[in-house]
């Protein structure tokens, strides 16, 4: 059975490394996956002071187009934001939207953050910040080790939505560090990485308990809901 090929897009701090267990059992199903390293994280010495988010958007487009016809995008945390500005800008090149714990954002992210770069917070900060469950200690390890501080631009700009046919992308919003009914409950209040769940016509909700990296803490479960929805995107599934 043929399926639509898989971009996997890491969030903050990130590599493509970060979805390399999610990518093997993608493969090892039969899927076609390309995991993206965004500009500015290829490593702790890249130059993050001339990255834009408009570089992250390009380098996301770029990876669709090279697939040859649409694809599943998975993205993770802070890339919903560019992922979505990618609905927006090439939309007939999307067959379907994953949201891992994240969703479409409309407008910054933070919109006030001047640094050029934002580092991995700290151990103690990231416990208050983000959910951890199901993380190894070896898992952290590597991420303290191996992770990127974010181009600053990823934070403060956005892009500007103006392609009304991003809004029929079938999209799937995987729920890990919170529960569905808390992201609903989230949207009511106006949060902007969740803001373009108000005017999407096809929206998925999956429940995934777990932290919020699920690609480390539930790999197999996560590459499986991503393979379905690539299956089920599929030409003359």
């Amino acid at each position: 059975m043929t399926t639509a090929p898989i971009v996997l897009v890491p969030g903050f701090w990130l590599g493509a490394w970060a979805w390399d267990e999610v990518a093997a059992a993608l493969r090892a199903d039969g899927h076609d996956v390309t995991a993206l390293t965004l500009p500015g994280l290829e490593s702790a010495d890249a130059d993050r002071s001339s990255i834009t988010f408009a570089d992250h958007v390009d380098a996301i487009c770029e990876a669709v187009t090279a697939a040859g016809r649409p694809v599943v995008l998975a993205v993770h945390s802070g890339a919903g934001a560019p992922g979505y500005a990618v609905t927006d800008r090439i939309p007939e090149q999307i067959a379907a939207m994953v949201y891992v714990d994240t969703g479409p954002a409309k407008g910054a992210l933070d919109p006030d953050f001047d640094a050029v770069d934002k580092p991995l917070p700290s151990p103690e900060e990231l416990e208050k910040e983000e959910n951890l469950d199901g993380l190894t200690e070896v898992q952290l390890e590597t991420f303290r080790r191996r992770a990127v501080p974010e181009p600053g631009a990823a934070l403060r700009e956005a892009a500007e939505l103006t392609n009304d046919a991003r809004l029929d992308v079938p999209s799937t919003v995987v729920c890990t560090g919170y529960t569905s009914e808390q992201y609903k409950d989230a949207l009511k209040e106006g949060y902007a990485f969740l803001a373009g769940l108000t005017e999407l016509r096809d929206v998925t909700w999956i429940d995934l308990p777990t932290s919020h990296w699920p690609m480390w803490s539930r790999p197999q479960e996560l590459a499986g809901i991503i393979g379905d929805v690539a299956k089920a995107d599929a030409p003359g599934a």
